[in-house]
């Protein structure tokens, strides 16, 4: 009841005057009847009631709640204070809206990525079953984000496991929506028929797929698409059920319309299509691996049943995993790699918040710029209490009154406070503007044409509540010691004339110029941060990986919907590259399987002499002319040419690590290798007819080591995809329309897509480039609050010596010597500044040693780079007050005392 009061004072506050008012009537009417004349009567029923003012203030008091009454009070003193001093007031909110929206955006990606359920019935009852244990690690083909099982594998898994009420799969994978020319790429899900039963998800428009719908051999089976793609493709039209879609040239009905919350299970990518599992051999054909134990294309989740913990889920995966592999060894594996096999375990891992290649790429990053992120706010954080600390000891005497007249210490100090809170609130408002904007700048860094990144950026109550934790510590750190320091002045003492000296103690400045120092210090592991992971990503740049970057157009084509007979996919391979060669600007082309670094892998193990050899060998298949467009040279022997046909025995080009690691150093040209194959089975033998120069494989920090290249013209399986790798000297927009043009001519049927060998680069090093560019941002901003809060203490301290300078200019010193005095006080708070901040940044480097290449985190010259950039900013921050201190003339600077 009393809060209700107390909202709603001013209406009992009018109600008692009118009740009031209303008793001074009926007495002014009691004492007329009484023979009083009227004033008489009314001047006697005010005496009788008393002074209704002092009862109506009196009554307010009563409904008044009193700490929030002088809460309020403080907060609207606080603001007029801010009003009053606006540029204070904004630099103080900017400063903590950038300290406070950098560490919220790292979070809120955080929150999405890894702390938020998936958008389904009752996530934390899912759990992922996937191979926990392997011997020596997984043989066989991979396809899609997560291959953790094949086919068979889950099939039987779902047949014998007893503690799921439910399973699924799904598969990852795209397919092209054109019906020729350049492709427009769709993002598929191939699911089992319980997936979305499995998940509790209900379908929008229409229905989902059921175990109706995934049956071995499904003709035509129905497509359900998510609502994002129901919006941007049909723009939202109910009437798009029922009607068919174009996929890889097959056209298939739409059944339903997926929620707009599910995007799927994969955090960090979002789907546009899904169809059932038994629909991949449309697709692939007989590679499609549907049948096949090598062929990883799955991931599996299962719903525990009530009661069933993860432990015994766990326990249940591993009892059954020997009979399940041993039912599932492939006939591809020799009796080494099935002994193998058959000893992997199974395991059920927690998986309410789904599967995430973001979560796992990107956790050390996002855990450094967290901690990056911290320190500038609390760089910021110092800076403020500087500020803060000027501002109460230029209130010292508004203060000292206050305590005179009889104010308390905590009154004060919860005022002061306020103004803080204020700040913080509105810092913090605004931090949350910063961070929609930054968040949505991190998401678009990390997404490419070719992997766009799906992150939901929904604002929640862990990222309200992580802001509103953030605004109340910075709160503190920066207004508590401020409040508290101004109080413990003696009034006597603050309101004396020569108050000058309390205010100039040294205990009061050594307050400040340890702030100074720490912000010098964390802005020295920021800076020393900042020139790590640029210099790192600048070695990655500029080392040589043994091919060309620059200039190399690669072309995936697709005759899927060209009805294209396999006898002759060879013939209208050379008659596409011979177009190709002959587009003006071009140099150079040739079909290959995989450019380097572009995410596809394929390896083999090899016999030397007979003799199996240990570790594996990276295999690529090129045509002739491959090592010229990429500007490869081959240092032995010859390339590939029109004698290494399908009929003639099959040739290979070897790397220099291959010759060293299986060879010895020994000149190959002429000798020969097998591929391991089980017993029994043939195993395909290669003549060495060349050395080509190392080159980089999966990745540029990878070390140089074993590969060999086959010629894709003598595979004699035809393939209804082919890639080729175009060297141009003109722009490559320019050489891609030709080549479009090109094959529709031969065929309109026939698809096409582009990227280049640079942007495959420049992918794989998105994780290196975020972390060069945000920490580079991060400590120019450190360095930039840093200097501010250096430049506000030394003009400060300045303007407070103004007498002692000019009595050192009366007495002869220059101005040359006093510049010397100020700056020399600087460079002492620089240098503890850099041995307390060195001491830090050799700490932190070995938290961000995994991320550095060819860099070492405790690099002597990046250390004395950082220094001396915070030692130029320093120079400049106490130059300038001590230069402006000595243009006052010193009879003018006397005369103030």
């Amino acid at each position: 009841m009393g809060w209700l009061r107390f909202f709603r004072r001013r209406y009992w506050d009018d109600e008692r005057a009118r009740e009031l008012e209303a008793y001074v009537e009926i007495e002014t009417d009691d004492n007329i009847a009484r023979g009083m004349t009227p004033q008489d009567a009314r001047r006697a029923a005010v005496r009788k009631l008393g002074n209704p003012t002092l009862i109506r203030e009196d009554i307010y008091t009563m409904n008044s709640l009193r700490f929030v009454e002088t809460l309020w009070q403080d907060f609207r003193y606080g603001a007029r204070l801010l009003r009053r001093n606006p540029t204070f007031a904004v630099i103080a909110v900017l400063t903590l809206a950038l300290g406070t929206g950098a560490n919220t955006a790292i979070f809120e990606l955080v929150d999405a990525v890894s702390l938020r359920t998936l958008p389904v019935q009752h996530p934390e009852q899912l759990a992922n079953v996937r191979i926990v244990k392997t011997r020596e690690g997984r043989t066989g083909s991979f396809q899609g984000n997560w291959p953790n099982l094949s086919n068979p594998l889950w099939e039987r898994i779902r047949a014998e496991q007893r503690v799921f009420s439910g399973m699924l799969a799904w598969g990852a994978t795209r397919w092209n929506l054109a019906s020729g020319g350049e492709a427009r790429r769709a993002e598929g899900l191939y699911v089992s028929g319980d997936f979305f039963s499995t998940l509790g998800v209900r379908a929008l428009l229409g229905r989902v797929l059921t175990t109706a719908d995934d049956v071995k051999g499904c003709a035509a089976p129905g497509v359900v698409v998510s609502h994002a793609f129901w919006q941007r493709e049909y723009a939202g039209d109910p009437s798009a059920v029922g009607r068919s879609i174009l996929l890889d040239g097959h056209r298939l009905d739409i059944v339903g319309v997926t929620p707009p919350e599910f995007y799927g299970v994969e955090v960090g990518q979002s789907f546009d299509v899904a169809l059932p599992i038994c629909s991949r051999p449309m697709f692939g054909g007989r590679r499609s691996g549907l049948e096949e134990s090598d062929v990883w294309f799955l991931a599996a989740f299962g719903r525990l049943k009530p009661g069933v913990t993860i432990e015994q889920a766990n326990a249940q995966m591993d009892a059954i995993s020997s009979r399940l592999f041993a039912a599932t060894v492939s006939p591809h594996y020799d009796a080494r790699l099935a002994k193998d096999y058959e000893q992997f375990k199974l395991g059920a891992l927690p998986a309410a918040s789904g599967l995430s290649d973001v979560r796992s790429s990107y956790s050390d990053p996002l855990r450094i710029l967290f901690g990056v992120t911290a320190i500038v706010l609390l760089i910021a954080c110092a800076n403020l209490a500087n500020l803060m600390l000027a501002r109460a000891t230029a209130r010292e005497r508004e203060i000292a009154v206050r305590l005179a007249i009889g104010a308390s210490r905590s009154r004060i100090i919860r005022q002061m406070l306020s103004e803080s809170l204020l700040i913080a609130a509105l810092g913090a408002s605004a931090g949350l503007v910063v961070a929609s904007w930054f968040s949505t700048f991190l998401v678009s860094f990390l997404s490419t044409d070719t992997n766009p990144l799906f992150v939901d950026l929904a604002f929640d109550w862990r990222v309200f509540a992580f802001t509103a934790g953030m605004a109340a510590s910075s709160c503190l750190i920066f207004g508590l010691t401020p409040a508290v320091r101004a109080t413990r002045t003696a009034p006597m003492s603050a309101m004396k004339s020569g108050s000058r000296t309390i205010s100039d103690s040294r205990e009061r400045f050594g307050v400040r110029r340890v702030l100074v120092v720490m912000q010098v210090a964390l802005s020295l592991v920021l800076v020393v941060a900042a020139l790590l992971f640029v210099g790192s990503l600048r070695n990655l740049t500029h080392l040589d990986p043994g091919f060309r970057q620059e200039g190399v157009l690669v072309a995936d084509v697709d005759y899927r919907k060209a009805g294209v007979a396999p006898d002759a996919l060879a013939a209208l391979n050379r008659t596409v590259l011979e177009r190709f060669r002959a587009i003006p600007g071009v140099d150079a082309a040739a079909q290959v399987f995989s450019t380097p670094v572009s995410g596809n892998f394929w390896n083999q193990n090899v016999l030397v002499g007979g003799v199996e050899q240990p570790g594996s060998v990276n295999f690529n298949g090129v045509g002739p002319g491959y090592f010229k467009a990429l500007s490869t040279p081959l240092v032995a022997g010859r390339d590939f040419d029109e004698r290494d046909t399908p009929a003639a025995p099959k040739v290979a080009i070897v790397s220099e690590a291959f010759v060293r690691k299986y060879l010895h150093g020994a000149n190959p040209v002429g000798q020969s290798f097998q591929i391991a194959a089980p017993a029994g089975e043939p195993r395909p033998s290669y003549t060495i007819v060349g050395i080509a120069r190392d080159t980089k494989y999966g990745n540029l920090r990878e070390e140089f080591s074993p590969l060999a290249y086959v010629d894709v013209d003598q595979s004699e399986d035809g393939d209804l995809d082919a890639q080729f790798a175009v060297h141009a000297t003109t722009g490559l927009t320019a050489v891609a329309a030709e080549a479009t043009r090109t094959l529709v001519q031969l065929n309109p049927a026939i698809s096409v897509q582009y990227q280049t060998v640079q942007s495959q680069i420049g992918r794989s090093l998105t994780r290196e480039r975020l972390m060069a560019t945000l920490s580079a941002f991060f400590g120019a901003l450190a360095v930039l609050i840093a200097t501010i809060g250096l430049y506000g203490v030394m003009s400060y301290t300045t303007a407070r010596r103004r007498v002692e300078i000019g009595i050192r200019m009366a007495l002869g010193a220059n101005r040359g010597s006093v510049i010397s005095m100020i700056v020399r006080e600087a460079g002492m708070l620089l240098v503890a500044g850099v041995i307390v901040g060195t001491a830090l940044a050799m700490l932190a480097g070995r938290t961000a040693a995994a991320l550095l290449y060819d860099v070492k985190p405790w690099d002597p010259a990046t250390l004395a780079a950082a220094v001396g950039m915070l030692a130029a900013v320093t120079l400049l921050a106490s130059w300038l007050p001590a230069w402006r201190a000595t243009r006052l003339a010193p009879t003018a600077a006397l005369r103030e005392e």
